[in-house]
């Protein structure tokens, strides 16, 4: 073993002109551990003691390691005895393992090392190789806290600690790698000797020294330059913490959104990986996925984009079945690989990573909330270079590295998201995936990164799905709305006719006759209908030739006045018409509406959960809604016609629901309103393009659009060879084109008959002809609305409770 005294020189870095800017003196002496040696003598029956005595003696023949030692020589001349003497400070037996040194006090100047040290952080030179997190301002600071401290410990018995992180950085000799060791400095071989008289300090400074650590301006006016001299040497410490280091660097780096999509940020992490994993030839692949894709980062991809989609290798989830990447997805744990050319089980993927030169490879996947979003790979050249020895180290980075890909899988996701929105506005979650999957296909044919988004979305069109159409109408709206216009107009007119009598009793004038003239006719014509333009005329002639005379008239007498305020008073401020039945039937109106709108997103919830599906439903004087269900709009496909008949089911019960709901609200109703419900039956699978200009689905090809006409004509319909409209209050009405929908839906209706949602009479009725749809028939029924109807219930229990014909 090399003397830890053979490697003996200058260790002050790039500092050395910090010596120069110490304003104390400093002097090398072993004094303060020949005294510790001393103490021990008295210990005649120990050890110890004997030890003591003996190095007392070999100090008795070398008197000059009792002075200040200025000449380096004297410490090689007694080598043997100073090796002796500092075995209590560095035992021989860690000489390998610690890295220590003894140093002059506040000097970087060492005249003893451990080999371990001298091996690992010296270089050929005998200098330190590397470098510290701390700039020189820092490190002089930090000394000068340090000496402070120890004068005020050893000579005022004021103590306060001086703890600083420092971290000193060097390249392991072997591996060229980084190694991250923390500091540490001990003064315990230090004597603090006053040159000059000890300066007393009050119990002011005292106290105030002692509530907490000082600044340095302060400590320094208390102790001037030159006042001490420190003579003894400082134990020099170097503690290993790489792996807490390149921890902590990582969680730092990996936090920045563009940690892992770009070059040289992902060089960064692979260099501090290599360093935690202490292999120099690792190499770091990540690997994100997006719906069907697998989007991988790789050491030596090209990231020019800033994002995880631009910059990525695109590939399937398929070509990856039954690799190593799929097993240890499947698995949930990592997967070590000693060597690939021996693995027996390869797949293509494994045989791509032996002709890029891998034959040593872990992969692990990572998770978010315990879903698999990607997974991360280290490959070495060399078989056996990562074994599962090193699966601590990785479960401790695998967290980091999931949250890197889930941002940046989010800020994709966003981006996405904001373009479709652009283009399409709100979009129904279930169909989302096929927006995203248009977007995705856009940026891949023109090969930009997200922030050149596709200018236009390819044709989004879901074929074959089933089509489901149901309307809760508010029967008679146009004309209670009518009744309630007339109403008003009437009432605003009387009033006006009242104002221009009470004016013309006071003062005869024949203008204000002819005016009450033409209120007179105004109400004699609205009195027998309201005509189109009939509103906007009257309110046009009321402002521009009553309510302008107000002022004037005012001026009449009391009695006026009186009839002008009582006008004024009916008159909505906001509106500027009385509009008080208006208001009535409006109110009556959103009470229905926003009862029945409610109570179909509510068990739209329910029908979710059991078949996903898209759903619109647009509420105006009633509420209607749209659903297309079947495999193409969904993202797996998976789609079962039990699902279809679940649903037709539930849109019949919801109907029931949506007219007991509507009957409970009559005693709540100002307008007497009544409520009518129609389902439109199609088994027919039809296809719907989504319309970008128009911002909505809409039926596909021309034989399709029949189905839309229908749509908008239905409420209207009525019964062969009468007046008499199909949709009546307290019943369902179903309009079917063919005999084998009616077979089926006629099953739905027997099953709600049993169960006391429906009325036993079914009428089959056969409708008038409608422009663009002819040959329509109905099946109409009475509702229970003493049943309490809930169509969530019932999901669960459909189809095991009813027998139902076959889908069609």
């Amino acid at each position: 073993m090399s003397s830890p005294l053979a490697s003996l020189s200058d260790l002050q870095l790039t500092l050395a002109e910090l010596a120069q800017e110490f304003p104390f003196e400093c002097e090398l002496s072993l004094q303060p551990l020949i005294s510790f040696w001393e103490q021990r003598i008295g210990q005649e029956d120990s050890l110890r003691g004997r030890l003591a005595r003996l190095l007392q003696t070999e100090l008795r023949q070398a008197p000059e390691l009792y002075a200040p030692i200025r000449d380096l020589d004297v410490l090689q001349r007694h080598q043997e005895l100073v090796e002796a003497l500092m075995a209590v400070v560095f035992p021989p037996v860690f000489w390998d393992q610690e890295y220590a040194a003894a140093l002059i006090p506040f000097q970087l100047r060492s005249f003893y090392s451990t080999p371990a040290l001298s091996r690992n952080l010296m270089g050929p030179d005998g200098r330190l190789r590397g470098r510290l997190n701390v700039d020189k301002r820092t490190l002089v600071q930090f000394r000068l806290f340090n000496a402070y401290a120890l004068v005020l410990g050893r000579v005022h018995g004021i103590h306060f600690p001086v703890d600083y992180p420092l971290i000193f950085t060097a390249p392991d000799p072997e591996t060229e790698l980084d190694r991250h060791f923390k500091i540490q400095f001990d003064g315990h071989f230090i004597e603090v000797e006053p040159v000059g008289p000890v300066p007393v300090l009050t119990d002011e400074v005292r106290a105030r020294l002692q509530a907490g650590a000082p600044d340095l301006d302060t400590v320094a006016a208390l102790i001037p330059p030159g006042s001490y001299r420190f003579r003894g040497f400082t134990v020099f410490r170097a503690l290993d913490v790489t792996d807490q280091e390149v921890l902590s660097s990582l969680k730092r780096d990996l936090i920045d959104k563009e940690s892992i999509v770009s070059n040289t940020r992902f060089e960064e992490l692979q260099a501090k990986l290599r360093t935690l994993f202490r292999r120099p030839d690792l190499r770091l692949g990540l690997a994100a996925i997006q719906g069907d894709r697998v989007l991988s980062l790789n050491y030596g991809a090209k990231l020019d984009h800033s994002c995880i989609f631009a910059d990525s290798v695109h590939e399937k989830i398929a070509d990856y079945e039954g690799s190593i990447y799929m097993r240890a997805s499947l698995e949930r744990r990592p997967l070590f690989v000693e060597d690939l050319r021996s693995y027996p089980d390869r797949t293509a993927v494994e045989d791509g990573l032996l002709q890029s030169g891998v034959r040593n490879v872990v992969v692990a996947p990572l998770h978010y909330q315990e879903q698999t979003i990607g997974s991360m790979s280290l490959s070495s050249p060399k078989p056996g270079d990562l074994t599962t020895l090193q699966s601590p180290k990785l479960e401790e980075v695998l967290p980091l590295f999931s949250m890197a890909v889930k941002r940046s899988l989010d800020e994709l996701h966003n981006r996405v998201q904001a373009f479709i929105k652009e283009k399409c506005t709100a979009i129904h979650p279930v169909v989302e995936w096929r927006f995203r999957q248009a977007v995705f296909g856009g940026l891949e044919r023109q090969g930009a990164a997200p922030l050149a988004v596709p200018t236009e979305m390819e044709p989004i069109v879901f074929r074959d799905v089933h089509p489901l159409y149901a309307i809760a109408d508010i029967r008679g709206s146009s004309t209670h709305r009518s009744w309630a216009i007339q109403a008003d107009l009437l009432a605003q007119l009387g009033l006006a006719h009242d104002v221009l009598r009470a004016a013309h009793d006071e003062r005869p004038l024949p203008i204000l006759d002819q005016l009450s003239h033409r209120i007179e006719g105004h109400i004699a014509n609205l009195e027998v209908s309201l005509r189109s333009g009939d509103e906007m005329a009257i309110i046009g002639f009321l402002r521009a030739d009553i309510e302008a005379l107000f002022d004037h008239l005012q001026t009449f007498g009391p009695g006026v006045s009186a009839r002008i305020e009582a006008y004024r008073r009916a008159v909505d401020p906001r509106l500027g018409t009385v509009y008080a039945k208006r208001r009535d039937f409006e109110e009556s109106v959103t009470l229905i509406t926003d009862a029945v709108s409610a109570y179909i997103d509510l068990e739209e919830q329910a029908a979710q959960r059991m078949c996903p599906h898209y759903f619109e439903k647009q509420q105006t004087d009633g509420v209607d809604y749209t659903i297309y269900a079947g495999a193409s709009v969904l993202e797996d496909g998976d789609f079962d016609p039990l699902y279809l008949k679940n649903l037709r089911l539930w849109q019949l019960m919801v109907a029931c629901g949506i007219a007991v709901q509507a009957d409970r609200l009559k005693d709540r109703l100002s307008v007497p309103l009544e409520v009518t419900n129609l389902i439109l039956v199609q088994h027919s699978p039809l296809s719907i393009r989504f319309r970008f200009d128009e911002k909505r689905f809409d039926v596909d090809g021309a034989y399709n659009v029949r189905y839309e006409i229908i749509k908008k004509r239905i409420d209207k319909a009525v019964v062969r060879g009468t007046t008499e409209r199909l949709t009546q209050p307290g019943k369902i009405s179903l309009v079917y084109s063919h005999a084998s929908e009616a077979l089926e839906w006629r099953d739905y209706v027997d099953y709600l008959q049993t169960r006391g949602y429906l009325t036993s009479e079914v009428e089959d009725l056969e409708l008038e002809e409608l422009p663009g749809a002819q040959g329509l028939r109905a099946l109409r029924v009475g509702i229970n609305l003493g049943r309490d109807l809930d169509g969530r219930a019932a999901l669960a229990r459909f189809p095991g409770d009813v027998r139902v014909a076959p889908a069609s």
